[in-house]
């Protein structure tokens, strides 16, 4: 199955639906990953010995071959998924409704719905309406409903205060578990730097999908213009056309100074471009967690 083109997937209004689209666009790519746990998987065979569990005897490898092998599996580890979701007023970018925003709504919706129908729990923290608002991980579909509801509801506006929400998500996850950053990092780089690794120090597994969105490759505008930060609504008069050389270099800076970052400090970052296919951005995510596992 064809994965759903980005535009496609962020103008589907039911979350819940969107969420198993995805997922399903998954699917055909299926592969173990460390963000699933283990649940009982497959893992190799060995010679049967007595006092083996007789369910676990390969019956057709023993009709092949003559000789009586057991199947091992892998045992299964809980996990704990906390979301952070960056809302904002920067996310509220580009016009229309295929916002940074609901890119990240998406993701995080698509990723909440595989990790609890696989038995695991998730949790969310972000800003809704200027004040923090936090769902402690747990599972069960109730809980993964309200979960996606508090998802969709949400609207970018104001300052996000990124390495607070951090801290917040590690401080609620009651064990080491998984934590997972999604925003376009506009925001104080050494705070957030700091977050993060405080949380990798404290046990939990970080990882980040960082929020890109195609426009932001080059200042494709002309003149003489007035900026205006979305965050703060500080405005700025720029020419365009000494700026505009300069952007580029500054963004690949930023991207690189945000990258090895991350090496330092033992994150996962991954790119995650706005116009990628959410199925296909999620399945590279969880496969190069999987070889990194």
């Amino acid at each position: 199955m064809s994965p759903l083109s980005a535009q496609v997937v962020t103008s589907i209004g039911d979350l819940e639906l969107v969420a198993r689209l995805v997922v399903e666009g998954m699917r055909a790519g299926r592969h173990r990953s460390p963000l699933l746990g283990f649940s009982a998987e497959f893992s190799r065979h060995r010679p049967y010995q007595p006092g083996d569990d007789l369910k676990h005897l390969d019956w057709k490898l023993l009709a092949r071959t003559d000789r009586l092998y057991t199947r091992r599996f892998h045992e299964r580890t809980n996990l704990s998924l906390m979301l952070v979701v960056d809302s904002s007023a920067s996310m509220d970018f580009p016009e229309g409704e295929a916002t940074k925003l609901r890119s990240a709504v998406v993701l995080a919706a698509a990723l909440a719905h595989l990790v609890s129908t696989g038995g695991d729990s998730v949790g969310l923290t972000t800003r809704h309406a200027g004040e923090p608002l936090h769902l402690p991980a747990r599972g069960g579909r109730p809980h993964l409903r309200a979960l996606l509801a508090r998802l969709d509801r949400l609207e970018p506006a104001g300052t996000f205060d990124t390495p607070a929400m951090i801290e917040r998500a590690a401080n609620v996850l009651r064990r080491p578990g998984l934590l997972l950053l999604i925003s376009d990092l506009y925001d104080d780089e050494e705070a957030i730097r700091s977050a993060l690794a405080r949380a990798v120090r404290r046990g939990h597994d970080v990882a980040v999908l960082h929020l890109l969105d195609p426009a932001e490759r080059e200042l494709a505008l002309e003149g003489e213009l007035l900026f205006e930060d979305a965050e703060t609504g500080e405005r700025r008069i720029v020419d365009t056309r000494t700026a505009a050389p300069r952007y580029g270099a500054d963004l690949e800076a930023f991207l690189e100074r945000t990258r090895d970052a991350a090496r330092r400090e033992g994150i996962d970052l991954h790119p995650a471009w706005t116009d990628t296919p959410p199925s296909t951005l999620l399945r590279s995510f969880l496969l190069a967690r999987r070889g990194a596992g």
